[in-house]
């Protein structure tokens, strides 16, 4: 197997909303935003296994530390890596970035509560935004405000992945709900699922929803007419994304029981009807 090879089969086993919107891209920008995408989901599997063994994640996200820097001297060993250093050559994509997406999976293995929504946006930063950044740099783009649309959209993303995600995550011992926002509604955060006043936890999610209905906005609007084409992609992943989030404004207390998804179909028309119309 390639290194590409091992990219498209990483990025086609998540069943991520990302991979439909990678569809579409020529097959150079695909092979380079599958192997970015396989970078991420390798770390970030990493990640969800220090609910077994700290230690033992830790260790791994620090190897992957270390093959940045191989990767960044010509010398990487493994097949993600291998299959990023075309974009790297091409788009000058910097190392601090993906740093600081090892960075953010560290954090999951060291903190699992966040105060206020400005610690979490810096949590969110790393593990969502600087995707972001790098996703719009391996599209193109003319202007420099194009990758705070991405970095906006980033954090748009990663809120809808964490209230999707309620459930699974309080079983890890994870709330990345803010504490400020728990404590307003009435709600602890060391609460388990079954114990959770219910009314307060809708009108929780709905202030939650609300506000990362705001970010999707604010990343739209700051688009540049001039890269809209370049970033038909990243416009597909908010439409299927602004889509999970409004199946979850539906009915909120679904993510207390099961974890809210799209159909397959449904995310390849979304995207195919967005990229249509772009």
């Amino acid at each position: 197997m390639t290194p590409t090879e091992y990219c498209e089969s990483k990025a086609a086993a998540s069943g991520s909303s990302f991979y439909y919107s990678f569809m579409f891209l020529d097959p150079l920008r695909r092979s380079e935003i599958l192997a970015l995408y396989a970078f991420c989901r390798e770390v970030d599997d990493v990640a969800d296994s220090g609910a077994i063994d700290i230690d033992v994640a830790r260790a791994k996200l620090l190897w992957w530390k270390s093959e940045l820097e191989n990767t960044w001297l010509g010398k990487p060993n493994h097949p993600v890596t291998r299959a990023l250093q075309g974009a790297i050559r091409r788009h000058n994509l910097k190392k601090i970035h993906f740093e600081l997406i090892i960075e953010g999976m560290l954090m999951d293995l060291g903190n699992t509560r966040y105060a206020t929504f400005a610690e979490l946006d810096e949590y969110c930063y790393r593990v969502a935004g600087v995707v972001g950044i790098l996703t719009a740099t391996i599209f193109g783009h003319k202007n420099a405000l194009t990758l705070e649309f991405a970095k906006r959209l980033g954090l748009a993303f990663q809120m809808t992945n964490i209230l999707r995600d309620i459930k699974e995550d309080i079983e890890r011992k994870r709330v990345y709900i803010p504490a400020e926002d728990l404590i307003h509604y009435g709600l602890k955060p060391a609460e388990e699922i079954d114990s959770l006043n219910r009314p307060a936890f809708v009108e929780m999610m709905q202030f939650q929803i609300a506000r990362t209905e705001n970010i999707y906005k604010k990343a739209i609007e700051i688009l540049p007419d001039e890269d809209r084409e370049n970033q038909k992609a990243g416009i597909i992943m908010a439409n299927i994304y602004q889509s999970l989030l409004h199946k979850i404004k539906k009915n909120p207390v679904k993510v207390l029981d099961r974890r809210v998804s799209l159909a397959p179909l449904t995310k390849l028309w979304i995207a195919y009807r967005t990229w249509a119309r772009q």
